[in-house]
C-alpha cells in the first residue's frame, strides 16, 4: 500500500467539496477529491431514472437559489441559470368558487387582481409588496458578508439599511414575525413555507430554527430568486467537476473512505477502492465535504446525534400537464411554485400531527415543473410528445414517521401527495402520468431515510443539520469563516458543518478554501 501526499485532500464530491476543490487547486494547491459513489455532485445530479423514457430529472436536489454570482465568476462555471416568471401560484376553494393565488416575479397588476379575488381588499396585496421589499433590501445588505470572514450580528446592523425587519426575524417566532404583515391565511402559508423546506420546525417556536431556514431561502444573491439549472442539476456539478479538473484538482470516483487523522503536522487518510484494494495519502489538511456525524465516525470519535430530515421528494413524468380546478392554463400555474395544504393553518395541522407520530393529512406540499423553463432534460421523443416532469417535495414529514416502516410510510405519504394533487385538478394526475418500458406509471418517491441510504446524509436531512444563522454566534467566532474545526487543518465544506452551510450554495466550498488558503 503506497503512500502519496498532496497539498489538500477533500473527502466528498458534492457540490461543496468540489467548489473547495477548484479554489484550492486555483491557487496552486495539488488536490485530491475522494467521492464514494460513481459519480460526483452528491444530491445535485440529474439522472435518467425511469427505464425507456429518455428525461433526465433533478434527483434529489431541484433549483438554485443560493449559489452567488461570485463563485460562478471566479471558477468560470459554465451552468447556465433561467429566472422564473411565476414566483408561486396557490390553488384553493374559496366562498364555494375554485380560485387561485397567483405571484408573479416581478409582482404586477396580475397578481394584485389574484390577490384581490382571494382577499377581497388591496391591503393584502399591498402588505405582500411592502414586506417582500423589505426583505429583498436585507437580502442585498447580508448576502455580501456570506464570501467573507464571520462579524457578528451586532457588527453587521450598522450596514443595514432596515435593521428593524433584522431585529424582527431574529428575536420573534416566523410565525409572528410574518403574521405582523400578512393577515389571510393562505397568504401567510405562502410566505411561511419558505421556512420549512427541508426543516421540521415548530412555526411559533422562539428556538429560530424556521427563521434561519426563511432567511437561507430568501437571501440568495440580493433576491432570493430560485433559478432553473439548463440541464437539470448535474449540469450545476459538472460544471463545478469540470472547474476543479481545469485548474489541476485529481477527482477519484468510487473511493470508499475509511479514516481520517489529522493533526499538527498534517493528514493521512485512507480508503478503499471499487476493486476492494486499500488505500491511503497524506496530506498538508483535509476537507470534509461530508456530514459531520460521517466525518466523526472517520476520526474514530462518538458521532454527534442523528439530525432530523423533514421531507418527502417525489419525481414524476408526464405525458402533459394536468388541467386545474380553478382554470388558470397549468403552464402558468406550474412554472412557479405550486403551493397545496399549505395555508397557515394547514402548516399548525400538519406539524402537530407528525410531532405526534402521524403522517399530516391532509399533506402539506408544493410542485413545480422543470421542463417548462428547460425542455433541454427531455429527450428528443419525449420532447417530440410533449412530456413535462413534476418536482413535488412533501413537508413535516420527519424522519422518526418513516423509521418503523419506511416502505409502508412512504407508500402512504405518496399517497396523499398525490390525493392533495388531485383535489385541485380538473383531471386525475394518474391520467397523465407517462409509462415506463415495464408499463410501471412513472412516480418515484423518497422519504429521508431513502436520502439517507443513498447519499450518507444522516438522518436524510438534506441541509446535514440544522442551519445556523450567517454570522458569529461569539467572539470567538469573529474573523473565522464558520468552516473551523478543532484542528486548524480539517475544515468543513459540506452545509452541517459550517456556519453559512446550506442548500446547493457552493458558500461552503469557497469559505473551506479560503480557511485553508488564510493558513498559508
Amino acid at each position: 500500500m503506497g503512500t502519496t501526499r498532496y497539498d489538500v485532500v477533500v473527502v466528498g464530491g458534492g457540490h461543496n467539496g468540489l467548489v473547495a476543490a477548484a479554489y484550492l487547486a486555483r491557487a496552486g494547491k495539488s488536490v485530491l477529491v475522494l467521492e464514494r459513489l460513481g459519480y460526483v455532485g452528491g444530491a445535485a445530479v440529474s439522472e435518467a431514472i425511469f427505464p425507456g423514457v429518455d428525461v433526465r430529472l433533478s434527483k434529489y436536489s431541484y433549483l438554485v437559489s443560493l449559489l452567488p454570482d461570485q463563485i460562478v465568476a471566479d471558477l468560470g462555471l459554465t451552468v447556465a441559470l433561467v429566472d422564473r416568471t411565476v414566483s408561486s401560484y396557490t390553488p384553493l376553494r374559496s366562498g364555494g368558487r375554485d380560485v387561485g393565488l397567483l405571484v408573479q416575479r416581478p409582482a404586477g397588476e396580475r397578481t394584485r387582481q389574484s390577490f384581490l379575488e382571494l382577499t377581497g381588499a388591496d391591503v393584502d396585496y399591498d402588505a405582500w409588496h411592502e414586506f417582500y421589499a423589505r426583505i429583498e433590501i436585507l437580502a442585498q445588505d447580508l448576502a455580501p458578508t456570506l464570501l467573507e470572514p464571520l462579524v457578528t450580528a451586532e457588527q453587521i446592523e450598522p450596514r443595514l439599511r432596515d435593521p428593524q425587519v433584522f431585529t424582527d426575524l431574529r428575536e420573534l417566532p416566523l410565525a409572528a414575525f410574518v403574521g405582523r404583515s400578512l393577515i389571510d391565511d393562505h397568504v401567510r402559508g405562502v410566505a411561511l413555507t419558505d421556512g420549512l423546506i427541508g426543516t421540521f420546525a415548530d412555526l411559533h417556536a422562539t428556538d429560530g430554527l424556521a427563521n434561519r431556514c426563511f432567511l437561507y431561502h430568501l437571501i440568495g444573491n440580493g433576491s432570493g430568486q430560485w433559478r432553473v439549472p439548463i440541464g437539470g442539476m448535474g449540469a450545476v456539478s459538472a460544471s463545478m467537476a469540470e472547474a476543479a479538473r481545469r485548474f489541476g484538482a485529481e477527482l477519484t470516483v468510487g473511493a470508499t473512505v475509511s479514516s481520517v487523522g489529522v493533526d499538527a503536522s498534517g493528514a493521512e487518510v485512507s480508503w478503499t477502492d471499487e476493486t476492494g484494494a486499500t488505500h491511503a495519502v497524506s496530506a498538508d489538511a483535509v476537507v470534509s465535504g461530508v456530514a459531520p456525524q460521517v466525518l466523526d465516525r472517520l476520526r474514530g470519535r462518538t458521532p454527534a446525534p442523528r439530525p432530523v430530515g423533514a421531507q418527502l421528494k417525489i419525481n414524476i413524468i408526464l405525458t402533459r400537464l394536468p388541467q386545474l380546478r380553478s382554470g388558470l392554463d397549468p403552464a402558468m400555474a406550474f412554472a412557479g411554485t405550486l403551493h397545496v395544504n399549505q395555508a397557515a393553518s394547514q402548516l399548525d395541522s400538519a406539524y402537530a400531527a407528525a410531532s405526534a407520530g402521524r403522517l399530516p393529512d391532509p399533506l402539506p406540499f408544493e410542485v413545480y415543473c422543470h421542463s417548462l423553463a428547460d425542455p433541454s432534460i427531455l429527450g428528443p421523443s419525449e420532447h417530440a410528445a410533449g412530456y413535462q416532469t413534476l418536482t413535488l417535495f412533501g413537508l413535516h414529514t420527519p424522519t422518526a414517521l418513516f423509521d418503523h416502516d419506511n416502505d409502508v410510510v412512504r407508500t402512504e405519504a405518496t399517497r396523499l401527495a398525490v390525493e392533495g394533487l388531485n383535489g385541485v385538478l380538473a383531471e386525475p394526475l394518474e391520467d397523465c402520468l407517462a409509462l415506463d418500458a415495464a408499463g410501471a406509471p412513472c412516480l418515484q418517491a423518497a422519504s429521508p431515510l431513502d436520502v439517507e441510504a443513498a447519499l450518507a446524509m444522516p438522518g436524510g436531512n438534506i441541509f446535514h443539520g440544522d442551519l445556523s444563522w450567517p454570522w458569529a454566534s461569539d467572539a470567538s467566532q469573529v474573523g473565522t469563516w464558520g468552516v473551523e474545526t478543532d484542528e486548524p487543518r480539517l475544515v468543513y465544506a459540506a452545509s452541517g458543518g459550517a456556519v453559512r452551510g446550506g442548500a446547493v450554495s457552493g458558500i461552503g466550498g469557497h469559505n473551506a478554501a479560503h480557511a485553508l488558503l488564510a493558513l498559508d
